[in-house]
């Protein structure tokens, strides 16, 4: 094993005082030069060994006007300041020389150092909090990609660490406004079961924040936001504004990151949020048994103490939902946050209630329920439901073919195929008008029976080249029953995809037979039945008995 240097000068020490040999035979027992050997009788203590010099000829003329940037640097902006990959740019294109960037980052990491000590800039220290159980926590948001229903959106991650024990709660949604920042949480405090009793820190987000007041800590709130913490009864803690204020809540900064990389990696793919979420629920249950950095006990073992210390929750949960009462225009759309949803065409020109939440909008007419879309996370984005321009449709068949409603059904796949085919075969048998009239009556049957049953129907009649929507509800009919569910249900999105057994008290389905729908029966062409004869016999009478 190769000695070190203060190890090799401390035998040689040893050997010339203890058995006394010269110089020459220290050399060569230890392999080294005489100089060495001379150096270590004469100091006990080895120097360091000098580092070269590196200089770089090719930087060496333009090493005053980097300066010269770097100093200029020090009153500009943090976000406007020069990075070695922007001075070689620059470097490039006011000299025409070409660089290699290491040889740029070597010289500018040095000398921007070596400018802040010049110039006395104080170096920026740190302190360690101390956490008392039950006292803090700290919020944030941060983006977050989903494979949504076969596409890539990105939504937002939002997460609750408790300070003393890094328990944390993590809630997904479309957006990070205020509904979403609102049932964040609620979500995170009932997961908890008590709220900290200090303070909750934050960045300066537009859901809590209105204005922040030059150069303090005072802060304009949103009412809203200012009445969800004095409903849970906590107290918010604004950090600086910037990457001044990120050390202030440090601790769920890297819990974002970390929690994306160990468990939003790859980028998981889920059919609706409700689904990503119930995996976080498993994803927070493995995290009770981690220790964070260099701590004896894990976050479980470390939250068990903290719960006791937490504030009780009021006896109900904050409504976070906001409500709008906006009019119907004459497109059966209603306009929420700059986007529009639709609603049913006999709704046009009424005022509706809408209940708008982080992920849903909910549309009631009084208390009725009439309209249910999932919340759109951007400005001009509109969605359509098809079902709720049918009665119109049937007034105006030929709009159907370029209604944005219909191109987003294909979009969803809730008009499929099946619809297809049946539109085509009914405009080949009855012109284009009453064939997308006879598509608009089988569309009105979704709302009464189910999606599978419907669609079994029309391919059973474009089997048998019926466009007649008497069969398609028949034969829909048919395919409930063959799969024990009741044959007219209520459509509803929320309807179960296994219904209950249908009842054997129910009504069975008369069946046509195959003949009879294959195409209507031939014309009667016999004579119409002579009835002068049968008319004699009114006036004839009765003759009277002896």
């Amino acid at each position: 094993m190769a000695l070190s240097k203060q190890e090799l000068f401390d035998r040689i020490r040893r050997d010339s005082w203890q058995l006394g040999l010269p110089i020459r035979a220290l050399s060569r027992k230890y392999g080294v030069h005489r100089r060495l050997v001379r150096e270590a009788l004469a100091s006990p203590v080895a120097q360091p060994r000098k580092r070269p010099v590196r200089i770089s000829p090719r930087m060496e003329p333009y090493k005053k006007t980097v300066d010269e940037w770097l100093r200029a640097d020090l009153e500009a902006p943090r976000k406007q300041r020069h990075t070695a990959k922007r001075i070689g740019t620059r470097l490039e294109e006011e000299f025409g020389v070409t660089l290699p960037y290491t040889t740029v980052r070597d010289f500018v990491t040095a000398r921007r150092r070596a400018i802040a000590a010049e110039e006395g800039v104080p170096a920026e220290g740190f302190l360690t909090r101390h956490n008392v159980p039950g006292a803090d926590a700290e919020v944030d948001f941060g983006e977050v990609w989903v494979d949504l229903a076969g596409e890539r959106v990105k939504c937002f991650l939002f997460a609750f660490r408790l300070a003393y024990s890094g328990r944390s709660v993590h809630r997904i949604s479309r957006s990070c406004g205020q509904q979403a920042f609102f049932e964040g949480h609620v979500h995170a405090l009932r997961v908890l079961g008590g709220v900290p009793a200090g303070q909750v820190r934050y960045d300066n987000l537009t859901p809590a924040v209105r204005k922040v007041v030059f150069r303090s800590r005072l802060r304009e709130e949103n009412p809203k936001w200012a009445a969800l913490r004095e409903f849970y009864g906590f107290t918010a803690f604004y950090c600086e504004p910037g990457l001044r204020g990120a050390h202030e809540k440090g601790g769920v900064e890297g819990q974002v990151g970390y929690f994306r990389r160990n468990y939003l990696t790859p980028v998981p793919t889920v059919q609706t949020l409700e689904e990503l979420n119930l995996r976080l629920v498993q994803f927070e249950e493995r995290e009770a048994n981690r220790r964070i950095g260099s701590r004896i006990r894990t976050i479980g073992q470390d939250f068990a103490q903290e719960a006791p210390h937490l504030l009780p929750l009021p006896a109900d949960p904050f409504e976070t939902a906001m409500t709008f009462h906006p009019r119907v225009d004459r497109y059966s759309r209603i306009t929420v946050k700059m986007c529009s949803y639709s609603v049913p065409a006999r709704f046009i020109d009424r005022k509706v209630t809408v209940h708008l939440t982080g992920d849903t909008l909910v549309v009631f007419d009084g208390r009725r329920e009439i309209a249910r879309h999932a919340r759109l996370a951007g400005r001009g984005l509109e969605h359509l439901l098809l079902d709720h321009y049918l009665e119109v449709l049937l007034r105006k068949p030929g709009a159907l073919d370029r209604s944005e409603a219909l191109h987003q059904a294909r979009a969803e796949g809730t008009f499929t195929a099946a619809h297809e085919a049946f539109w085509a075969m009914a405009k080949q048998q009855r012109g284009e008008d009453d064939g997308t009239t006879a598509l608009v009556r089988v569309l009105l049957l979704h709302r009464h029976q189910q999606h599978a049953d419907v669609i079994a129907g029309l391919r059973a009649a474009v089997k048998l080249g019926s466009c007649s929507e008497d069969v398609v509800a028949l034969e829909a009919r048919k395919a409930a029953q063959a799969a024990g569910r009741a044959p007219t249900v209520t459509a509803s999105p929320a309807a179960p995809e296994h219904p209950e057994p249908m009842d054997p008290q129910l009504p069975q389905v008369s069946h046509l037979t195959s003949h009879r729908l294959a195409k209507p029966l031939p014309d009667d062409v016999r004579p119409l039945p002579r009835l002068e004869q049968w008319d004699e016999l009114l006036h004839l009478h009765r003759k009277e008995s002896p």
